[in-house]
């Protein structure tokens, strides 16, 4: 492989909204060149091929994430339809069933559904959204260290905020949606727990408790996935509820992940294992919102917050470029700072897609799905 530094020349004159429209085309463009495999398999699981044996359900469902990001910032139908096919592939994948082990990978599934029911307005996808969230707190959601959602079915006593993050986001979105009472009291509820076990008075969020059995917390495990899940998930009640103070804690948790969790203006590596490839992009998608929401409040504070993390994101998608193109197409490892070598899980793409739309659209102006159809 040869890296080289630009995708192509920039034509003199070329905005930087235009010029990070078209870095996110050719990103999004990356995944299927480095990773497309023939049916039914239809993605490699890492560049080179090797193992392809391992179904990675949630990380198929941020693909359909990245391909909404896409429809929204072009309005092309083909984003989208591309995006419900995935979700289609997902459930044939894992045996014609949506289900399976674990609560948190469900999670994020149903969350792409509701997402591609808000852009299409297919009431299927909101079916299926729905269906999830009842099997999952039917078969999760327990008293063992407080009334809280387990993290996968055979581990009902571990607890975690990987699975409670995405379950007051999902809880709380579909409140708003379908206007039925029933979903919030899991989002305040798993809420209030998180905050009583698992986040620090500076805001930083620990992953998870009792993983063996003992009490404990997880101390060494400082992730960047779960600072973005507990802004996510302030933010989804707040947009419910109207409660400021959610918003002031979401700033808090988001400065410190970066000077927690970052050097240099980049988030540091977090291991070499194709999920932690996913975690910075988590954190990305969700410090966005945090930027859209800041953008509409008054206050020296939160103006500081709001440049603060804008100047982030530019950092780190121009050292991600700078680093990270690989003959025209874009195929990073979890390092941004370093050129790739393989083998390159496409968890790390996702992320790395998620981080230029969002660049791509900051640098537009424009809001999260703002192009909403329902």
């Amino acid at each position: 492989m040869t890296t080289i530094d630009t995708i192509a020349p920039t034509p003199v004159g070329t905005s930087r909204s235009a010029e990070w429209g078209r870095r996110a085309d050719v990103a999004q463009r990356s995944f299927e060149h480095w990773f497309r495999a023939p049916e039914p398999q239809r993605w490699h699981n890492a560049y080179p091929a090797g193992d392809d044996t391992v179904f990675n359900y949630w990380w198929l469902a941020h693909l359909v994430d990245v391909r909404i990001d896409a429809w929204h910032r072009t309005g092309d139908e083909t984003w989208l339809r591309e995006a419900a096919a995935v979700a289609d592939h997902i459930r044939a994948r894992n045996g014609g069933s949506p289900f399976n082990d674990y609560f948190d990978d469900m999670l994020w599934y149903a969350l792409a559904l509701l997402r591609l029911h808000q852009a299409g307005g297919d009431p299927d996808h909101l079916a299926r959204s729905v269906e999830l969230w009842d099997h999952i707190v039917e078969g999760g959601w327990n008293t063992t260290h407080g009334e809280s959602l387990a993290w996968r079915k055979q581990s009902l006593q571990y607890k975690n905020t990987p699975a409670n993050g995405p379950l007051i986001i999902l809880s709380a979105r579909l409140h708003q949606v379908t206007g039925e009472e029933r979903f919030l009291p899991y989002a305040t509820r798993a809420l209030a727990w998180l905050e009583e076990h698992l986040v620090e008075p500076d805001g930083f969020v620990q992953d998870g408790v009792n993983r063996e059995g003992d009490g404990r917390i997880d101390l060494h495990w400082r992730f960047t996935y779960n600072q973005g899940l507990y802004v996510g998930a302030l933010l989804a009640l707040e947009a419910v509820t109207g409660e400021r103070s959610l918003l002031e804690r979401a700033e808090r948790t988001a400065l410190t992940a970066l000077a927690e969790l970052s050097e240099d203006g980049v988030f540091r590596v977090e291991g070499d294992d194709g999920d932690e490839g996913l975690f910075k992009g988590v954190a990305y998608r969700y410090f966005g919102v945090l930027v859209d929401r800041l953008a509409e409040v008054d206050g020296e504070a939160s103006a500081a917050t709001r440049k603060r993390l804008v100047s982030f994101v530019r950092n780190g998608t121009d050292v991600l470029w700078g680093n990270c193109v690989v003959d025209g197409h874009l195929l990073p490892a979890n390092d941004w700072q370093q050129p790739p070598t393989g083998p390159l899980p496409y968890s790390s793409l996702l992320s790395a897609i998620k981080a230029t739309e969002l660049r791509a659209r900051l640098e537009e102006s424009r809001p999260a799905d703002s192009r909403l159809a329902v």
